[in-house]
């Protein structure tokens, strides 16, 4: 018997981010907020995915160098749309985020 093993990210419901802390995964939930933090240190944006804040299931984080290769503000362009977002779950103080780097892990949902 042989058995196939598959690294590609797995889609996941967003109520089960927190079961997946450390996977890649594809999650796809609306946007209900974000947030840039312009005057902070670190200067990065945040969105909050299937929930506003503080109730999000889902963090999205994108740094200050990979705020530049978006167009357009993510808070702003985001906001209320269905996405699906492509990453690695990592917990940051008991909560579940995904740090995205570029436009492409992070993809608009359209209604046909």
């Amino acid at each position: 018997m042989v058995g196939v093993i598959s690294w590609g990210q797995q889609k996941i419901n967003i109520e089960d981010v927190s079961k997946h802390i450390g996977d890649s995964v594809t999650i796809c939930s609306k946007i209900y907020g974000g947030r840039y933090f312009e005057t902070s240190a670190k200067k990065i944006t945040l969105l909050n995915v299937g929930a506003a804040y503080p109730n999000a299931p889902l963090t999205i984080v994108i740094e200050e160098e990979a705020r530049k290769n978006f167009t357009e503000k993510p808070e702003e362009f985001y906001l209320n749309k269905e996405i699906c977002v492509v990453g690695v779950l990592k917990d940051y103080k008991g909560k579940p985020q995904i740090v995205i780097t570029k436009p492409s892990e992070i993809i608009v949902q359209t209604k046909l």
